[in-house]
């Protein structure tokens, strides 16, 4: 059968992609940077009991849509305002308040928990954070309790407090190395919820974030470290010997996070092998524990007006 000759003058509209127009759309309309949390980090991140953690891909984005730059671009964005609510608090403290905040970084080495101090906590005011890293006992700490240098490291009224590592490795590393009859260390969980219940009720909120990395992800940056004279000093040789244990790493983790995360210290799992991610993430969570506690300026403690008076007769 012959074909209709077109009218003069048509043309033959080729069909609209549906999806591709919608993406050019969606690429050409401005997005502010949060809006790319498709699920707040508090949600996306936190443990829930039963879940497996060998099928954490450390190198996943959970609850976020956008890229490197757009997490970057939110983590500026969030400085003011971070730098604002820590303010806040260390104001609270000066004045009489009881609340401080207790941030816990837990992972094997080259899990970033440094790059977080720095890019994260960095954010705020020094004056008002207590950093401690916790590294294998001293004479004097093995001569108290394992709690012990935990509590001289806590938070005080108005502060940030900072863990890099924590009381968590009594169930860590002296499982996996077996310092301790397992007897011994699984006692520890019933009394590490009860001291970080005896914490939070004292006015300590506390974030607990637990950071994974891939064999590999920690392969190079080991690798990174024995290249660069720079980073020598980051290096322990003892780190090999933990990459030939993370199974037995993988299986402590496992049970820590299921038998210690509860209502008042949840464990966050964050992936990883993104730094930029990991550090975004721990900015959200940091900044929605600060934000929650709702703490205005301190009504000053003597007339404004007369003090203003004063000032400009001098």
């Amino acid at each position: 059968m012959a074909k209709a000759p077109k009218a003069k003058g048509s043309k033959t509209k080729a069909p609209k992609n549906k999806a591709l127009t919608a993406e050019a759309a969606q690429a050409t309309t401005p997005r502010t940077p949060g809006s790319f949390w498709t699920t707040p980090a508090t949600e996306a991140l936190r443990w829930t009991r039963g879940t497996d953690l060998s099928a954490l891909d450390p190198a996943s984005t959970p609850g976020w849509a956008g890229r490197k730059q757009d997490g970057e671009a939110l983590m500026a964005a969030r400085a003011p305002e971070l730098a604002d609510l820590q303010e806040r608090l260390f104001a609270h403290g000066r004045t009489g308040g009881d609340r401080s905040v207790l941030l816990v970084l837990q992972g094997l080495d080259t899990s970033g928990k440094g790059g977080i101090v720095r890019h994260v906590v960095g954010m705020v005011d020094p004056q008002g954070v207590m950093h401690r890293g916790f590294g294998v006992p001293t004479a004097e700490e093995k001569e108290h309790g394992y709690l012990w240098r935990v509590r001289n490291a806590l938070p005080r009224p108005g502060y940030l407090g900072v863990f890099d590592r924590s009381h968590h490795e009594q169930v860590l590393v002296v499982r996996v190395d077996r310092l301790e009859p397992v007897r011994t260390w699984r006692r520890h969980f019933r009394e590490l919820n009860e001291f970080e219940a005896e914490v939070a009720a004292s006015g300590t909120l506390i974030v607990k974030v637990a950071l994974f990395v891939s064999p590999d992800e920690q392969k190079a940056r080991l690798a990174e470290r024995l290249d660069r004279p720079d980073k020598h000093w980051k290096y322990n040789p003892s780190d090999i010997d933990v990459r030939l244990k993370l199974p037995e790493y993988l299986a402590a983790y496992q049970e820590l996070l299921d038998r210690t995360s509860t209502d008042v210290a949840p464990w966050y799992a964050v992936p990883a092998d993104r730094k930029w991610y990991a550090r975004l993430a721990v900015t959200e969570l940091l900044g929605t524990a600060l934000r929650s506690l709702d703490l205005s300026w301190p009504p000053a403690d003597f007339d404004v007006e007369a003090e203003k008076a004063r000032l400009a007769a001098t």
